[in-house]
């Protein structure tokens, strides 16, 4: 069975950062709290579950091999996730709140916080519900606030809650890119990425880079969650996916990090046969003639649409709509114009059941990119699937040209 991050120490990974910075085990020891001889069997207990040698033991002290170097990093940013969310979950009267939580309470609520139900919690991690219950107490005793509150026969979390989730979520991701990269064979199910995926990616980017992934590693895993970028901004500060593809915001949040891909020009799409499907170059006027299907308020198409209008008469807009099929269907049937990339409707213009309205639109160009926080340290693979993004973009880039 593949190593869980929670199913590690952690106080005995916190220990290995203070043994490495004072250089010894017993400078070390008042620092965590334990007696050297208790440390120094923390510390090989560690090494005997991970499988890898940490520390080189030296007549002067001791020194980190490379996988101690690694695990020790990303230990130090778990630890900081951690004490970043029990600061925001509640006024907790510990000063250093973090270093109390255990694996087990963490592993408990996320499943909680995933079930949504004790019960459903239980059955789905075999821990029993009397667990679950003191994992609970126990970390609402540290925070000093409650972090669940019952709801029916389940539980919902609390504002407290919801943020001591995130935190957690984001320390065991550093701790899964922490086995990814120090033990053999990747890790297991540590080594993979989730990608949210806005509509175009889906259609352009996306396939190329999961294809040359696979064919480059065959072990590694790829998770692919569609939605709109307000449906998967959450989920990426939460660490429930590492990275969102599609169109970028032009003053992204502080905590996120947008990388640039290429630039996607739009054009207008209407059904085969649409009453402006003859003119080769329709002007604002007769494309205002139609009614619209429209993105949602705060969307770059929606904001590109509105553009493309500013300063004269605006079409009705009876549909709003985020789904590239059901906007295809709605073409279909109808008169409505929309505004999509030339490779979401590919495949209906070739089979000649959509058609493109006139040119592309030179006004209505947007950025596709990719989106982390900003924080993010990707692995050595999931650095590689970026490259391989990166490489899809260009040669979508050059097709575009």
């Amino acid at each position: 069975m593949a190593l869980s991050p929670f199913d590690l120490n952690l106080r005995h990974l916190r220990a290995l950062g203070v043994v490495i910075a004072r250089g010894g085990m017993s400078a070390a020891a008042d620092t965590v709290g334990l007696s050297q001889p208790a440390l120094t069997q923390g510390l090989a207990k560690l090494e005997s579950r991970l499988g890898v040698r940490l520390l080189m033991r030296q007549p002067d002290g001791v020194r980190a091999t490379e996988a101690g170097r690694i695990l020790a990093e990303r230990t130090d940013r778990a630890f900081v996730q951690l004490a970043e969310a029990a600061r925001q979950a509640g006024r907790s009267g510990f000063a250093r709140p973090e270093q109390l939580v255990t694996a087990t309470q963490l592993r408990a609520f996320l499943a909680l916080a995933d079930a949504g139900s004790f019960v459903a919690a239980s059955r789905a991690t075999g821990l029993s519900q009397p667990g679950l219950h003191a994992s609970v107490r126990d970390l609402e005793q540290i925070c000093a606030v409650p972090i669940v509150e019952r709801q029916g026969r389940g539980v919902v979390l609390t504002r407290a809650g919801r943020r001591l989730a995130r935190g957690a979520r984001l320390a065991r991701a550093e701790l899964a890119a922490a086995l990814v990269e120090i033990l053999p064979g990747g890790g297991g199910d540590a080594n993979r990425i989730s990608v949210g995926a806005m509509p175009l990616s889906r259609a352009v980017l996306l396939p190329a880079a999961v294809a040359g992934m696979v064919a480059s590693e065959p072990g590694f895993q790829i998770d692919v969650v569609d939605g709109a970028w307000r449906e998967l901004v959450d989920p990426l500060r939460d660490g429930v996916i590492d990275v969102m593809v599609g169109a970028l915001r032009d003053e992204p949040p502080p905590d996120l990090e947008q990388r640039p891909l290429l630039h996607d020009r739009l054009m207008v799409v209407g059904r085969a046969g649409h009453p402006l499907a003859s003119d080769p170059a329709p002007d604002r006027d007769a494309l205002a003639a139609y009614p619209w299907v429209i993105g949602r308020p705060g969307s770059p198409l929606r904001l590109l649409w509105q553009a493309m209008f500013a300063g004269g008469p605006v079409p009705a807009a009876p549909v709003e709509c985020g789904s590239v099929t059901a906007i295809r269907g709605i073409l279909r049937q109808s008169d409505l114009l929309t505004l999509l990339s030339h490779d979401q409707v590919a495949l209906e213009i070739e089979v000649g059941v959509l058609a493109p309205i006139g040119p592309p639109r030179p006004e209505t160009v947007r950025t596709i990119g990719v989106t982390t926080r900003a924080d993010w340290r990707p692995t050595p693979s999931q650095a590689r699937f970026l490259s391989l993004l990166e490489q899809a973009a260009g040669a979508a880039f050059q097709e575009i040209e």
